[in-house]
């Protein structure tokens, strides 16, 4: 008997489902066919499903961390083009990938020239934090600020500003690309202050760190807490040409469009929007 023509009793199926272990139900058939064949023991077959469910489970919990986070996904290291012609020390790469400095607590600045791939490699080490388990948020300069200035109005700063201040790992992307008004000035202050050895920051900006001051208001805010981020930072400076022509979609001919249009699907309940 093949995995394909396998019927399980249906008393097994409810009661994997009354357990919680319903996903088994698919890969079930073929793991007990490759039993057979292979004469495991009873031992052997549960742990090599047990094997299966928490590799899925971890899946499924990398993968909401992941969204949740705000990454995009097809940022991932595994697709970086490594024919692109940029280039940045690979060493530091190869450091920032162990993730040691989310554990010491340390920060990354990634700097470099417009469409050079910063936000991506940011990005992937997001992925990479979410795969082992670190809690992970990802967010735009201007829309981290825009966000800030409007928690002031439902008196929810507080609570915002505890979220970005204790996330394992906080991503800022484009940083100091716009002056600040005096209030964003002390959000951001505020903010590296308090991550500032405690969890770990990564940053990404086109303008280099000596030129972050001027973005500030005040002056002496912007002193302080550009030195406690940067002297306690990984640098990565990539350069070379645009990395985004390679982001470029293109119509593959071996991909024949779907006769009809796609359907947008239903979101699962908790995230549906409130109205």
């Amino acid at each position: 008997m093949t995995a394909s023509n396998m019927t399980l009793d249906p008393e097994l199926r409810a009661a994997l489902k009354k357990l919680k272990l319903g996903k088994l139900i698919d890969t079930l058939p073929e793991r007990l066919v490759l039993a057979k064949k292979s004469k495991m023991s009873h031992e052997e077959l549960l742990l090599l499903m047990l094997r299966d469910e928490i590799d899925r489970r971890e899946s499924t919990a990398t993968t909401r961390r992941a969204r949740d986070a705000g990454l995009c996904p097809d940022m991932v290291l595994e697709r970086w083009d490594d024919t692109a012609k940029v280039t940045f020390d690979r060493h530091v790469l190869d450091e920032l990938v162990c993730l040691r400095f989310i554990e010491a607590r340390r920060n990354v600045v990634i700097l470099g020239p417009v469409g050079v791939g910063k936000t991506f490699l940011a990005t992937a080490l997001g992925h990479i934090a979410c795969r082992h388990r670190f809690h992970v948020h990802f967010t735009r300069a201007d829309d981290m600020l825009r966000r800030l200035k409007q928690s002031r109005l439902d008196n929810s700063r507080d609570a915002m500003m505890t979220e970005l201040s204790t996330v394992d790992l906080l991503i800022i992307d484009d940083f100091a690309l716009e002056p600040m008004d005096r209030d964003e000035s002390r959000d951001v202050y505020q903010l590296f202050v308090e991550r500032n050895g405690r969890v770990a920051t990564v940053v990404t900006s086109n303008r280099d760190t000596s030129e972050w001051i001027a973005a500030f208001d005040d002056v002496l805010l912007a002193q302080s807490a550009v030195d406690r981020l940067v002297n306690n930072a990984y640098d990565l400076i990539v350069e070379g040409e645009s990395y985004r022509p390679r982001l470029k979609p293109v119509v593959r001919r071996d991909e024949p469009p779907p006769p009809v249009p796609i359907t947008k699907p239903d979101l699962p309940i908790g995230r549906r929007r409130k109205r």
